[in-house]
């Protein structure tokens, strides 16, 4: 099933890809900002429940559908830029096995603990 789950995200992750291609914005700014959700992990110094939820806020691909969506309606590709990163680093960072956290810490997450050998 892990095999299944992180090609599913592989091909999620290329759709975003191919989303940003769609844009008028350079290359650069897609490697720039794939990383930027990262951010979040800030949440984590002020306990492990406000980590999460700052965490699975910015890794949320509903939220980032929504974003881009906002974005295509109001015709604002700044939002389209967004969405389509948040939901490209949620599926990379699914792909390598960092899923939506708990509150019992950063390691426990909807697809398993990270780290331990499933």
């Amino acid at each position: 099933m892990k095999i299944t789950i992180q090609l599913e995200e592989a091909g999620l992750f290329l759709l975003g890809i191919f989303m940003f291609s769609q844009l008028s914005f350079d290359w650069w700014w897609f490697l720039v900002l794939i990383l930027a959700p990262d951010i979040s992990m800030i949440g984590y110094a002020f306990g492990n429940k406000i980590g999460a939820v700052s965490y699975n806020l910015f890794h949320h691909r509903g939220i980032a559908v929504l974003v881009y969506l906002l974005g295509i309606i109001t015709a604002n590709h700044g939002l389209q830029l967004i969405g389509i990163i948040l939901l490209a680093h949620a599926s990379l960072d699914r792909m390598l096995g960092y899923g939506l956290k708990y509150d019992k810490g950063f390691k426990y997450t909807h697809l398993g603990e990270i780290g331990k050998k499933q």
